[in-house]
């Protein structure tokens, strides 16, 4: 056995000299969300084929406009998946073409909730357009999700010194501090940051010219966060 080996080297379950203690630290906070998103689906419907085309541009390009008209209270606008596909009246070799039906999908982010409300009922007042959502979220960059982090890394230090000192010692130095699932084989699964609003969708059928907007309250946001810690102790008198 070579006697000289380094004898300094942390071994991971520590050492009478030097004992290790694990721990971690959660954090959850719920907040006000930040943006919303909606979906917007555009329908069209003839026997034609161009024709449904036609109708299914046009109403596109009105909504479009609408949309585009809420100026900088529209953070994010993106044109979605388009289909024309035939429906059939009858199946086998018989079979003939009834319709061509027509959908193409919008997706926009507001900040400005009061315009989101007035968008929302604006967007279902139109022809053939479906809204579905909103969904609240908070932004990826939000400083939120880093306030998390520090509480969660402060609940685990604080953890770690009332576990120090049930043994009437004190913490000596952090070994390691890592995030749940930082070390897997397989990816981790982060927990949601965004939530969908009860199921909520509205279609054309308005009963008057003119549709009040709707009223929608923006759902809190829950912020999860968690981290593992490792430290060493100074050796307790047991």
């Amino acid at each position: 056995m070579d006697e000289t080996a380094d004898t300094t080297t942390t071994v991971p379950y520590g050492t009478p000299a030097a004992p290790r203690l694990a721990v971690s630290g959660e954090a959850r906070l719920e907040v006000d969300p930040e943006i919303a998103r909606i979906h917007v689906t555009i329908s069209s419907r003839d026997r034609d084929r161009r024709k449904a085309l036609d109708d299914l541009t046009r109403s596109n390009a009105s909504v479009l406009d609408l949309v585009k008209s809420y100026g900088d209270a529209v953070e994010k606008l993106e044109s979605g998946t388009l289909s024309i596909s035939p429906q059939f009246a009858d199946k086998g070799r018989g079979e003939r073409i009834r319709s061509y039906h027509g959908y193409c999908h919008l997706t926009a982010v507001l900040a400005d909730f009061t315009a989101l409300g007035e968008l929302v009922t604006r967007v279902a007042d139109l022809d053939h357009a479906t809204v579905d959502g909103p969904w609240w979220e908070l932004r990826p960059d939000s400083p939120v999700h880093g306030e998390a982090r520090s509480q969660a890394v402060r609940a685990a230090v604080q953890r770690a010194r009332e576990y120090a000192a049930a043994l009437d010692t004190t913490l000596a130095a952090l070994v390691e501090l890592a995030d749940i699932g930082a070390e897997d084989h397989h990816p981790f699964a982060p927990m949601p940051q965004m939530a969908r609003a009860k199921g909520m969708a509205y279609d054309m059928a308005m009963e008057s010219d003119t549709a009040a907007p709707i009223d929608l309250e923006p759902q809190r946001q829950t912020v999860y966060a968690t981290v593992n810690a490792r430290f060493t102790m100074h050796p307790p008198q047991l």
